[in-house]
């Protein structure tokens, strides 16, 4: 049965993105984990791997197109021993079909060839959860999935990202308690995303504690965000008196020691004022542990490190990469690192994990001349 991919969500937001480069072509034969095509979202340019096996029957979205929907048809392969170009001829069917019609709401995108003779009615596409969290899974995993009856959301994901790929399927079919647990009964609506868990992701195994709401926090917290969608606010500013940090900057400064690069002999670093407020907000959640938290639908994420992100400006927009255990290291190394990043950020080369996953942000809106 052809295998179709589709553009993938490389982020919880994503919705759209470029799909810049194919690095395989028609007749290739591809693996799971094999890097097929290079894809530029609102924040960074990544790499998409194969999570199935099989060979490029067709390229159904060239190399160059900008705005391709999450979820629209990209490619399709061939399993073995498939006739490529019967399996090329159907994706043409299939896309040009898709293009003559309206754009219709993801949540009723069902890919009509998939039949289901004994799962329940049930949406069985990538869908947004209520609060907007997607559901990974591959194509190809989604359709065991509603050929077996299985509910995807209480499947845990070994792929990319922690995407449910063809062999976290196989591994439930294959043992009989663990299939009961995550089979669909009668009636039931297929969950569509797990929005606790999607969260808990972003951040090492370790370096966090849940601690569960109780009646009262969830109380407060909504009547909090119904202030702040609905109550007007004005916000105070103070001045500060910065003539101590500027002395400070510029001792350390004129201590850095010289080393040599391909560009000549420099500093060893170079401090900014950006660079010791970071510091100085690791610090501060080093000392007030209930502000280092994040919150979720069933707890309270408490974070044994403090991981501060920074508001980048990009062309058209902005992106945090996040200085990690920023509490842990000392000025030079956070000042570099932030240099790094920074450049990356602007050639959209940083990795998810360098700007996905931060406890505090810090905008720059302060000019130091």
């Amino acid at each position: 049965m052809p295998i179709k991919i589709t553009m993938p969500a490389l982020s919880p937001t994503m919705e759209e993105g470029n799909l810049l480069k194919w690095n395989i072509k028609e007749g290739d034969k591809v693996s799971a984990g094999d890097v097929i095509a290079e894809i530029e979202t609102d924040k960074a340019t990544m790499e998409v791997e194969a999570v199935d096996e099989g060979t490029v029957a067709k390229i159904v979205v060239p190399a160059g197109t900008q705005g391709v929907k999450v979820n629209t048809l990209i490619m399709v392969l061939a399993e073995e021993g498939e006739d490529l170009s019967e399996v090329a001829k159907i994706a043409e069917d299939k896309s040009s079909s898709v293009s003559k019609r309206a754009p219709v709401d993801e949540k009723q995108v069902i890919s009509k060839d998939i039949q289901v003779s004994n799962a329940p009615q049930a949406q069985l596409s990538v869908q947004k959860h209520e609060n907007n969290i997607r559901l990974f899974a591959s194509p190809l995993a989604r359709r065991l999935a509603a050929q077996e009856g299985l509910n995807l959301s209480l499947i845990s994901g070994t792929g990319p990202h922690g995407r449910i790929i063809k062999r976290d399927v196989e591994k439930v079919l294959s043992d009989g308690a663990l299939k009961a647990s995550c089979s669909l009964q009668v009636g039931q609506p297929m969950a569509t995303g797990i929005a606790d868990e999607q969260i808990i992701k972003l951040f090492r195994e370790g370096e966090y504690t849940l601690t569960p709401h109780d009646s009262m926090r969830k109380t407060i917290a909504k009547r909090l965000t119904e202030s702040k969608q609905m109550v007007p606010h004005f916000y105070v500013t103070v001045d500060c008196e910065l003539d101590a940090l500027l002395a400070l900057r510029a001792q350390l400064n004129a201590a850095a020691p010289m080393v040599k690069t391909q560009e000549g002999t420099k500093p060893a670093y170079k401090l900014s004022i950006n660079d010791m407020v970071i510091k100085a907000i690791a610090l501060s959640l080093k000392a007030v542990p209930d502000a280092n938290v994040s919150w979720l639908e069933g707890g309270m994420l408490y974070h044994k490190h403090c991981d501060v992100g920074v508001a980048v400006s990009i062309p058209n927009g902005l992106i945090t990469p996040i200085i990690r255990h920023a509490e842990e290291k000392s000025l030079p190394i956070i000042s570099n690192e932030m240099k790094d990043f920074a450049t990356r950020a602007r050639e959209r080369k940083l990795k998810p994990e360098e700007y996905q996953g931060g406890q505090q942000q810090y905008r720059i809106w302060v000019c130091m001349v």
